[in-house]
């Protein structure tokens, strides 16, 4: 994945999901860069080429750039600004903390703003900083203002690329992104990143600094508001006789809205990434006294939706006490080992509060931290998941159980009922007269 063109010393800081796939593609690209994070058990995974997650391609390609002395990591600020296996030391960092976020979607920003300041004494003059992360509008003008006050006679510079991580696809997605959003401050700075970005052939969206800080808040609340959008008319769909899929076919052949469209109902919206926007801009409106219902309104919604599964339960069976509930994928997306934030794990969660077994299967998971382990009763395989299950339910969408076959699910369960909220395995089945098939949005 060698694109050319000129190298240049890039310092990637913050080194989980974003910050690994963000280190391992720029040295792909040619540039020199080293991955500085200050948990130091997690450099010595990524020194030894292992990537501190699962994702499809980035541990071969961290090994090819440790291979060819592209890429070095380090935990000591001193060492990754000396220059010490990148030439003269960095010209850029590139800010790729993951952002933590708890679990009401309040970001720790002062996390994030805590670890960028700590870095000013070792930034050679002239520094460009390109931050990535997640944070509020209006943050790197404070960081401005904090390296000004600080550190006057450095120069250092800022600007903001919002990041375009997509789990399971994070490599694609960096190296052959739609566009490029960045928010530069002058002339100069616009010209070294134009450098920075010329191996990958992308094409940039140039804009101020806040404008595209709010452009990570504005597509993250559009997709999120979309999402809600549809699971609360599939809502109305189930109880008046449509089919909500045939309505998204509707919308999105309409012009004005179009195929890519984020409007297929089936499960809310899970993990911290949309919610984290959402939450940001309904902070904005309350410091600023601006009335933003709609943002408001958007977690309401999803929460609500996130009990679909839940109320389908209860609807059957009356009371889960005693029933073995079989869940398949327990991750918070496809293409990686997460779990936190899988709506999947909460779905779990609650199955075991009100008494019901959970047998559970999920490809890539092989064993299950010690909170879980004793709610969740992990198998290797689907079907030994599925014996004498009284309901299956889809949690995540693995492509392997697409392979299921209806009559392993007629056999083995104690009674073939199948929730899958977005219709993953309608084709198998839910097309078979022997199952009950339940999902969002159908009659």
């Amino acid at each position: 994945m060698d694109f050319g063109g000129a190298r240049v010393n890039v310092c990637v800081v913050g080194l989980w999901h974003l910050g690994s796939v963000t280190a391992a593609c720029l040295a792909a690209a040619g540039h020199n860069v080293v991955g500085l994070d200050f948990d130091s058990s997690r450099i010595e995974r990524l020194q030894a080429g292992c990537p501190p997650l699962f994702e499809p391609g980035l541990e071969d390609l961290l090994g090819k750039g440790l291979s060819e002395g592209r890429l070095h990591f380090t935990s000591s600020a001193e060492q990754a600004f000396s220059g010490n296996g990148a030439g003269t030391g960095p010209e850029f960092v590139w800010v790729a903390y993951d952002t933590p976020v708890d679990d009401d979607d309040v970001a720790d920003v002062e996390f994030v703003t805590q670890s960028i300041t700590r870095l000013f004494p070792y930034l050679r003059p002239g520094t460009l900083i390109l931050i990535s992360s997640q944070l509020p509008a209006g943050t790197t003008r404070y960081l401005e203002q904090a390296v000004r006050a600080d550190f006057p006679d450095k120069a250092i510079t800022f600007a903001y690329s919002p990041e375009n991580l997509r789990l399971g696809k994070a490599i694609d997605a960096f190296t052959h992104p739609d566009r490029v959003v960045i928010g530069f401050r002058n002339e100069l700075d616009r010209g070294r990143l134009e450098e920075l970005f010329l191996p990958l052939k992308v094409r940039i969206e140039w804009m101020s600094v806040e404008s595209a800080e709010m452009t990570k808040h504005a597509l993250n609340a559009f997709l999120a508001t979309s999402v809600t959008f549809i699971n609360e008319l599939a809502g109305l769909c189930e109880h008046v006789g449509a089919d909500a899929k045939e309505v998204e076919r509707a919308l999105k052949s309409e012009g004005r809205i179009g195929p890519r469209a984020y409007l297929s109902p089936g499960a809310a919206f899970a993990g911290g990434t949309l919610a984290r926007d959402v939450n940001f801009l309904n902070q904005m409106g309350s410091a600023h006294q601006v009335p933003v219902n709609l943002f408001a309104a958007v977690k309401v919604s999803n929460d609500a939706h996130k009990a679909w599964s839940r109320r389908k339960l209860m609807n059957l069976f009356g009371q889960m006490s005693g029933r073995r509930i079989a869940v398949l994928g327990l991750t918070y997306k496809v293409g990686t080992d997460t779990l936190r934030r899988s709506m999947s794990i909460e779905l779990c969660d609650w199955l075991a509060s009100v008494g019901a077994h959970v047998r559970a299967h999920d490809p890539v998971v092989t064993s299950l931290p010690s909170n879980l382990s004793g709610i969740i009763h992990l198998f290797p395989g689907v079907q030994h998941a599925l014996e004498n299950a009284e309901a299956l339910i889809v949690g995540t969408e693995w492509p392997e159980y697409l392979q299921l076959d209806p009559g392993t699910v007629t056999s083995v369960m104690k009674s073939p009922i199948v929730l899958d909220p977005a219709r993953f395995l309608a084709k198998t089945l839910g097309a078979d007269p022997r199952i009950r098939y339940e999902t969002v949005g159908k009659p």
